[in-house]
């Protein structure tokens, strides 16, 4: 018998609507359409105003007459700056206050809601209490730091005012007026703002730990922080990169806190680079100064971000060959 399905020399099989989309290396090409709108955004918003800005600090521009190239000048001017070193070693002081503490302390909280509230007082507990730290976050800054600065008042605020009421009085004190404490008050606001932010990338990382590590390690006599060094720390390391990474870019660009409560004083004790550049911009009108600023604080941020991604790969690589 003869074959019928055999098709006739110099036709082509009949394929349904639609059908090429399925086949390899066809309309592959639409899905750009869908970058662009991004893209467009991404040239707009950040792009532009960063070439914009890298071309103003060779200049001088006061922001009426067009720019002067002054060539390097700016920048031999700031690497002679005095308040724009002691507005980078305060931005070291807000690492701390914002990375450093916040990741350490809210790793040791996540691992005690999950390990040991939770199992205890049930997750709902623990829930309740997740959401109560990172209740700071979700407050607009400036709403937060004026009620920080009715808390700091030196007349009658309540810090004070409580100090007084406990026979402590003695210890009242200007704490944002005075050079040597408005820099560890700001530290101190900074530290509550961002603690919420670690507990919960962290809490929500040790979901996928698998609670029978626990069970067996506690089986085996091991107390609670021989089971957080080996089992916690151990598998949510890439978290933990992550949450230093972001914290570490939000403290060396803060600006809101520092500019409600003190502008960057008493003097330059919490000037730091953005409050700096901001000066620079819009009070003294030295627009190209201003610009060397943030040109210089953005390489900065993105030299901290190669290093740490460069420290995450390797830590990674290190896990894979064990």
């Amino acid at each position: 018998m003869v074959d019928v399905s055999v098709r006739a020399p110099g036709r082509r099989k009949q394929q349904r609507p639609g059908s090429e989309a399925l086949v390899p290396g066809r309309g592959h090409g639409r899905f750009w359409w869908y970058l662009l709108p991004g893209f467009v955004l991404l040239t707009v918003i950040v792009l532009v105003p960063l070439v914009w800005n890298i071309y103003l600090s060779f200049t001088s521009y006061r922001g009426i007459r067009p720019p002067k190239f002054i060539g390097v000048n700016n920048w031999v001017r700031l690497f002679g700056d005095d308040k724009f070193w002691t507005s980078f070693g305060n931005s070291i002081a807000m690492v701390v206050a914002m990375v450093v503490i916040p990741t350490v302390v809210g790793l040791i909280l996540a691992a005690m809601l999950f390990d040991l509230i939770g199992k205890k007082f049930g997750g709902r507990i623990a829930s309740f209490l997740r959401a109560t730290y990172y209740l700071p976050q979700i407050l607009p800054v400036v709403i937060a730091a004026i009620v920080i600065g009715w808390i700091l008042r030196p007349d009658n605020g309540a810090l004070n005012t409580m100090l007084e009421t406990v026979g402590l009085g003695q210890f009242a004190h200007n704490w944002l007026g005075s050079p040597d404490t408005a820099l560890l008050s700001i530290m101190a606001v900074m530290v509550w703002v961002q603690i919420g932010y670690p507990v919960v990338i962290f809490m929500a990382a040790l979901q996928r730990v698998d609670p029978e590590l626990y069970e067996a390690a506690e089986l085996d006599g091991a107390n609670w922080f021989q089971r957080f060094r080996s089992i916690t720390v151990s598998i949510i390391r890439p978290e933990i990169f992550v949450v230093t990474l972001t914290c570490t870019i939000a403290a060396l660009k803060v600006f809101g806190p520092v500019y409600t409560l003190t502008r960057g004083g008493p003097g330059n004790s919490t000037m730091v680079p953005s409050v700096y550049s901001y000066s620079e911009f819009f009070q003294s009108q030295q627009v190209g100064y201003g610009a060397t600023i943030a040109t210089a604080l953005t390489v900065v941020i993105v030299a901290v971000s190669i290093l740490f991604i460069v420290a995450q790969n390797r830590a990674e690589r290190r896990e894979n060959q064990i």
